[in-house]
């Protein structure tokens, strides 16, 4: 391609621009180059194969479109696609089916991590890509703490917040486990931590501890200083990322392009780099579009990120949602999509904050909660902090 501006659709002629689209809208529907021959019997351009072959090597020549190789036709290339989608494409409205789907699923949930995998879900459903939800990571002010053996040497360590919200780590003991010294860190760190948030108290009792003021035993002090050290890390680093559907990239089109499928499958592994690809979306006011390159952290599979912020009752962006998939996405169709979902979550969010995260039963019985996790601890891939998979 050659290293010059893009054309405006001002300087493409009437039919220049009807064969551009044909072309577009081809390729997001088959993921296939379109051929001259498939255009001219399209019914829409009245121009023989010849004379369509002539108008795809112009929009060749200005950048607009590739040829895998000679006789395979064309496909739009990202500088192709950007215009498409700024300039020619006309926004499909969500059709009160799939409205009321979006709506359904998150209201359904008794969670907002439910709400959460079921707009993830939605998405990846009716757009045939990967849904995707992130959540800042919040400071809690916690209520009540506690730990429960995994095994010998590992522990689980229940954290609910003043709103009710629930997370779980697990940590890694230097040695087996001694009776009483689950049942005396959490006490410990509960009388210390009520009201407060992990930061705040953290180094306190990290001093308290060192300075031998604790009236701790060596095994409970040591099993507080681990869940310091494992939530501390947690604090500083992702948050909470939700992704849904990734099945969905594998399709009949993927066949022949799998490599950069199986690209895109990695990246979608790696929370970090989702989560700084969603992060630019935060302050955007409308959906952002990055297609291929656009984005440098998701070039290599060349896909494409459509995102929007959601907000919490009082304006303020509390995460992004989106999707992913490869560029030929129907960001027509899915623009809106991922819009009304924003929409749908920052009503929910705005109506009841994050109080649905746990039962109110559930806030105040540790039995409760443990019987809710035990037989199916789950820990999501996706998520730094180790929220159960419902």
């Amino acid at each position: 391609m050659r290293n010059m501006p893009s054309p405006t659709l001002t300087e493409l002629s009437v039919r220049a621009r009807d064969i551009f689209r044909l072309v577009v809208e081809g390729y997001i529907d088959s993921g296939l180059p379109v051929g001259s021959k498939t255009l001219a019997g399209s019914g829409g351009i009245n121009l023989s194969p010849a004379s369509i072959r002539s108008v795809l090597q112009e929009l060749q020549d200005v950048g607009l479109l590739a040829a895998p190789h000679t006789s395979a036709g064309r496909l739009p290339t990202e500088i192709g696609l950007r215009l498409f989608v700024d300039g020619i494409m006309q926004v499909s409205e969500p059709s009160a089916a799939e409205r009321a789907q979006i709506e359904r699923g998150i209201a359904a949930g008794g969670s907002i991590e439910a709400a959460f995998a079921a707009a993830s879900i939605a998405l990846s459903e009716m757009s045939a890509a990967a849904g995707v939800v992130m959540v800042p990571r919040r400071e809690l002010r916690l209520s009540q703490i506690s730990f429960v053996p995994l095994s010998s040497v590992r522990a689980l360590v229940v954290l609910v917040a003043e709103d009710g919200s629930v997370e779980n780590r697990v940590v890694d003991l230097s040695a087996p486990i001694v009776p009483g010294s689950l049942e005396a860190a959490g006490n410990y760190l509960t009388a210390r931590l009520t009201g407060r948030t992990l930061a705040e108290a953290a180094q306190g009792i990290a001093e308290e501890i060192a300075s031998g003021r604790s009236a701790l035993d060596t095994a409970s002090a040591d099993l507080v200083q681990r869940g310091l050290a494992v939530w501390s890390r947690d604090a500083a680093q992702r948050p909470v990322l939700v992704v849904r559907g990734q099945a969905n990239l594998l399709d009949e089109a993927a066949v022949h392009d799998i490599e950069r499928v199986r690209q895109l499958l990695e990246e979608l592994e790696s929370v970090e780099s989702i989560a700084h690809v969603l992060d630019a979306a935060r302050e955007a006011q409308a959906t952002r579009i990055f297609i291929g390159s656009e984005n440098r952290l998701m070039s290599l599979s060349g896909s494409s990120v459509i995102a929007t912020p959601w907000r919490d009752g009082e304006g303020r962006v509390v995460g992004v949602v989106g999707v992913i998939g490869p560029t030929r996405l129907n960001y027509a169709r899915v623009v809106p999509m991922v819009d009304f979902t924003a929409q749908s979550l920052s009503k929910l969010i705005g109506q009841d904050g994050f109080s649905r995260t746990v039962p109110k039963a559930q806030r105040n019985s540790w039995g409760l909660i443990w019987t809710r996790f035990r037989g199916d601890l789950k820990f999501c891939s996706f998520c730094c902090f180790g929220v159960p998979r419902f």
